[in-house]
């Protein structure tokens, strides 16, 4: 049986990690190596692409980070999970949800909704 709350986890520990070299290996566990990611404002693929989308974040929101909101759901292939971004210890200031499929127990495509954001 996959284990969603790892899968989540795994995913969240991925786009927190500062360090190029840690981050690969979050990334492996996290993700297939063709991993697909697209939401509404951004879009990658592989580990590299991902690896990218996460340090674009970081030069964006300096500071932030990602954590589990609620329990991932999900059945068969499929899985769902909502995220919070913003400064440690302070309310979020962005949130999404997360639909995936799973191959392997990792994420194989990852369609990301932003649920808030910012006014601009």
């Amino acid at each position: 049986m996959t284990d969603l709350q790892t899968i989540a986890e795994n995913y969240i520990a991925a786009w927190n990690e500062a360090d190029p070299a840690t981050r690969e290996a979050l990334l492996a566990a996290a993700f297939t190596a063709d991993i697909s990611y697209r939401d509404p404002i951004m879009q990658g693929d592989g580990h590299a692409g991902i690896a990218a989308l996460i340090d674009g974040v970081k030069t964006q929101f300096p500071g932030f980070r990602f954590s589990l909101k609620g329990e991932p759901d999900g059945f068969g292939d499929a899985i769902r999970f909502s995220w919070n971004l913003g400064p440690a210890g302070s309310e979020s200031v962005i949130e999404g949800t997360d639909v995936g499929v799973i191959e392997d127990g990792r994420l194989k495509t990852v369609t990301g909704f932003l649920d808030k954001v910012p006014a601009q």
